[in-house]
């Protein structure tokens, strides 16, 4: 599996299941509007750990953009329309997040989407990301498109019970994985991230991940 992946080339597609998708390169013609972006957003909600409801510090960092936030901390996981930080309303997505997101789900199968939120989590070398379902959303048929910028990382894609066998997805900068439908609710999560420097990003994996809450 992982000899397939290698293998794969930019503007080709891996298929992961029947509703599920890795768009290789596909973000890498908007990279330089992604990231202009993204510190925009910074500079509005800064990167943040955010809290368990268990009280365990998350190794990603994260903010928000789009009508809703994810948050999480001792009373719960739950979107907010306003950052608990500053106690603003999160920034509006940017035409450029809204194309990019409408464009590979297109690609990968879905019409029409127009998420209301995007997540934008900060990987330093070393963070991984527990296999876990987003779950949080009302809209739980509607796809995650998930952007890939900076370091590689390697996606942990399962089945629907969190013991199920997980394939392994190598993901290089501009990758984008798209998956909704009746593979909306896999778990997924990301293996640690190892040490290097991305010629445009840095020392780090950003990681943009569209949903639809409502």
């Amino acid at each position: 599996m992982n000899d397939l992946f290698a293998a794969q080339q930019r503007e080709t597609c891996t298929q992961l299941a029947a509703q599920a998708c890795v768009l290789h390169g596909f973000a890498l013609p908007v990279v330089g509007a992604l990231l202009a972006d993204i510190r925009t957003i910074q500079a509005s909600a800064p990167f943040r750990h955010l809290v368990t409801p268990g009280g365990h510090v998350m190794q990603v960092a994260m903010t928000n953009c789009g009508t809703y936030g994810w948050c999480s901390d001792r009373r719960g996981y739950r979107y907010d329309r306003v950052d608990p930080q500053t106690g603003n309303p999160w920034l509006p997505l940017p035409p450029t997040f809204l194309q990019l997101a409408a464009d590979a789900a297109r690609e990968a199968g879905f019409e029409d989407y127009v998420p209301d939120a995007c997540l934008i989590n900060r990987y330093a070398p070393g963070t991984r990301l527990s296999l876990h379902q987003d779950r949080d959303e009302h809209d739980r048929s509607s796809p995650i498109v998930s952007v890939s910028l900076g370091l590689p990382a390697t996606f942990l894609f399962g089945g629907f019970e969190r013991g199920d066998k997980t394939v392994r997805v190598p993901l290089q900068h501009g990758d984008v994985v798209v998956w909704g439908g009746g593979d909306r609710m896999r778990f997924h999560g990301v293996l640690p991230v190892k040490p290097g420097r991305h010629d445009v990003v840095g020392e780090q994996r950003l990681n943009l991940t569209f949903r639809k809450v409502r």
